[in-house]
């Protein structure tokens, strides 16, 4: 309890299940380096920092959670991961040029959400306007573990996904120029007990994609994009192309 509590006290905030279960799917994980006993899942035959073990033993394809983790035990899970090609760290995006990471010298970014949103609040800042670029809820609220309030919060940084560079890992991005379509599926992201079809628009199709999507969920990963349904931008001219082939029927390459 002490050690979270230092954690967020410094501004650290936990990755929602969804987000861990995501990072699983990418090296079929079966254990977790990091975080809390509390916030962990049972979805991890392993789990711990550092020598302290929660459950489990400490083998098997991992998944790090880097900021939650001491200083003294990220050079412990580096000395280990020396000989290890099967590992996921979830962590800080590096803005710009900064000191390299020792996992990254072995490791290649598969993922960041490090991109123009930063600039642009910086910029509404300087104009003296608080708005925020938009981003998804992927941590948990400050003490949540003491209320037991599960709802998710838009996190502060920017993450980054690495991998080892010799881990084989096939992404695909899913365009979409329709927000109503993407808030369908957003509510099966993480689904529990409570995702249902009921009243979704199109529940045919909808079930058909998430079925699709269940199935790259090994050694995979799937990002789905909301791209500018405005005419002349490429990405949702490409968008309606395949649209239009997918309900013709034909057969079309998939990007």
């Amino acid at each position: 309890m002490k050690r979270t509590e230092e954690l967020e006290e410094a501004g650290y905030r936990s990755p929602t299940w969804a987000v861990l279960r995501a990072l699983q799917q990418i090296n079929s994980a079966t254990r977790i380096e990091g975080e809390a006993a509390m916030s962990t899942l049972h979805f991890f035959q392993s789990a711990g920092r550092g020598d302290l073990l929660f459950w489990g033993k400490k083998e098997g394809p991992t998944e790090v959670i880097w900021e939650s983790l001491s200083e003294q035990e990220k050079e412990s899970w580096l000395e280990e991961s020396s000989t290890m090609h099967d590992w996921v760290v979830w962590c800080k995006s590096k803005k710009g040029a900064g000191e390299i990471r020792s996992f990254e010298l072995s490791g290649k970014e598969m993922f960041s959400n490090y991109d123009e949103t930063k600039s642009k609040e910086e910029k509404n800042k300087k104009n003296g306007s608080n708005k925020k670029a938009h981003r998804g809820q992927s941590v948990r609220y400050r003490s949540w573990w003491k209320q037991g309030n599960f709802k998710m919060a838009v996190s502060e940084d920017h993450d980054s996904c690495w991998v080892h560079k010799d881990l084989i890992v096939t992404t695909k991005q899913y365009l979409c120029n329709n927000q109503a379509l993407l808030k369908a599926v957003k509510r099966w992201v993480g689904e529990g007990g409570k995702a249902t079809s009921t009243g979704a628009p199109d529940a045919d199709i909808l079930l058909e994609a998430i079925e699709e999507l269940r199935k790259r969920t090994v050694g995979s990963a799937t990002f789905l994009v909301k791209v500018k349904a405005h005419r002349g931008e490429s990405a949702n001219e490409e968008a309606d192309i395949q649209a239009d082939k997918a309900i013709s029927g034909k057969d079309f390459p998939t990007k």
